[in-house]
Parts: C-alpha cells; structure tokens; sequence
C-alpha cells in the first residue's frame, strides 16, 4: 500500500488523468490538433512530471452564421454515410460537441467502425467540458471507452480506432487506481503502435507517444523501484526514443502543435543538448498564441529558455 501511494504522485501527474492539469484540447481529425473551447485534462504537460498524454486546448472559429445553419440541418436531415461523416467532421472541426455528440449518437448501435471511433471521440469531449459534473464525466468516459472498443472490434485495421482505444482507455484510469493505470500503460503503448503502422502520417499518434516515453524515461530512480514493488517489469523508455518520436511528428506535421514544440526543447534539455533545446524552445516562445494552452506553452518556454 506504501508502494502504492508513493508512486501514485508520480502516475497522477505522468499518465492520462482523464486525458493528457493542461487545459483544453482535441485532436483533429486524423493528423492534427484542432482549435477548440473544450478543454482536455490530461495530467499537466506544462508542470513538473511530464503528463502521460497531452492537454490540448483552444478556441472555436465558428461563425454565428454557420452555427444557424448546422443548428437548422445538422441532425434532422436523413443523409448517407458519407454526408453523415462529413457532417460530423464539419461540427468536430467546429467544436460543436453537444450537436456532434447527437448527431451520432443515432449511429451508437451502428457496425460501422468510423461511425464508432467518432462516437467515442465526441463523448470523451463532451466529458471534458467545463460544465459537465463528475457523475456525467464518469458516465461518459466509459461510454467512450466502450464506443472505442466496439470500433477496435468492427476495424481493427482502422489507425483511428487504434489510436482513439488508447486514450480512452487511458481516461478510464482516473476511476480505476495507480495499479490498473499503470498496467493498462502497455495497452496504450501498443494501440499507439498500431495506429502508427497503419497511419505513419499521423503526427498525433506520434506525438501521444513520445510523450508516453518522456513520462517514463523521466521517472526517477526511486520511483522505479517502487513501480517494480507493484509490477516485475515496469514500463520503461528513453529521452532518445521520446525524441524520435516527437522528430517524427514535427517531421509529417511541420509546426502543427505548440506543444510538440515544447516537448523537442524539454527532451533536448533531459538529454544536455543546449544548442538544440535553445532552438526548439525559442521556436515554442515564438509560435503564435491562439489558445490558453499556446499562452501556457509560451509562458512555460520562456521560464526554461532563462534556466538555460
């Protein structure tokens, strides 16, 4: 139980906490992190310990215009698969959670893996709105994670599906204890894995990854040991293979995500590059801010470009 506890300070703050403190965040679509006014709480990525997944937050551009015009057709037309998922892609791209969430909530008994892994999606961002209360998020979270699962088991050779089982499962470990968190890690790590073989182009998958591997190569010594008292083998990475990762994003995506800026400084600082890290963390002060989490990213850069 002391084993537990101990290592419970580092877990709460390095894996998702109901996905990757950091305020706000999606993924978009398939390659890139979208703007929204949701807001994702993932274990801080700005704070001491790395968070296990990554808070992604932002704005909404949509138009009041436009919004008349989804809130007038969204759900009520009967459309084909194709028009459905455009439509929902529209309103994801939006942030229009609520409307997304109805809109395919039709289809949650449906066969049909991309109608699903979007289902699961919308839920897990409905849970994450700043006015959902605690019995909700729960409900919704598992609901996410069952939506995922359906997809995985529909497609499993649909990268999203893949990639959208990993952080939901990764959510579901806010309900269930350090220990299950911990073992469900190696789950996470080998979804990610899989999304990346059937989709190397995108920079999401990759970047969630290399996170995961920075939250462990920068888990302390004494804090292995503990994790070894509840786990023979303990997950394990390096800050080399963090930085292959998060290179390999910024590679397929150049300048997608301020974060992943950020991390490229971080890494190059664990591993006593100064040239490097001077370079991607002046690249982080400099990325325009449009979110809370660009200003947090900012802040947090230009605290660290000063210790250097």
């Amino acid at each position: 139980m002391m084993a537990r506890r101990v290592l419970s300070r580092f877990v709460n703050r390095s894996l998702l906490e109901a996905a990757v403190g950091a305020k706000g965040g999606r993924i978009r679509g398939s390659n890139r992190f979208f703007r929204t006014s949701a807001s994702w709480t993932v274990g801080a990525l700005g704070s001491g310990r790395a968070a296990f997944l990554l808070g992604l937050p932002v704005l909404s551009g949509l138009s009041y215009q436009a919004f008349r015009n989804l809130q007038s057709s969204a759900v009520v037309c009967a459309l084909d698969k194709d028009e459905v998922l455009e439509q929902a892609d529209y309103l994801y791209s939006c942030a229009d959670t609520e409307k997304l969430y109805q809109l395919l909530l039709q289809y949650k008994d449906s066969e049909d893996a991309e109608f699903l892994w979007r289902l699961a999606r919308a839920s897990r961002d409905l849970s994450l709105l700043p006015d959902t209360d605690a019995g909700r998020k729960k409900q919704l979270t598992f609901e996410a994670f069952e939506y995922a699962k359906r997809a995985l088991e529909r497609d499993d050779k649909c990268f999203a599906a893949h990639k959208w089982y990993a952080i939901c499962l990764s959510d579901t470990g806010e309900f269930e204890g350090v220990k299950v968190k911990i073992g469900n890690s190696y789950i996470i790590r080998e979804h990610l894995e899989r999304s990346i073989e059937l989709n190397p182009k995108d920079a999401t998958s990759l970047h969630i990854l290399g996170y995961w591997c920075f939250a462990f190569a920068e888990l302390p010594w004494y804090q292995r040991k503990v994790a070894a008292v509840i786990f023979s083998t303990p997950p394990t990475s390096t800050f080399e293979e963090a930085l292959e990762f998060f290179l390999k994003a910024e590679k397929v995506d150049p300048n997608f995500y301020s974060k992943n800026l950020l991390m490229l400084g971080k890494t190059y600082m664990a591993m006593n590059d100064k040239e490097k890290a001077l370079h991607w963390l002046t690249k982080a002060k400099e990325y325009p801010i449009h979110t809370l989490e660009d200003k947090e990213v900012h802040k947090e850069a230009v605290e660290l470009l000063n210790q250097l």
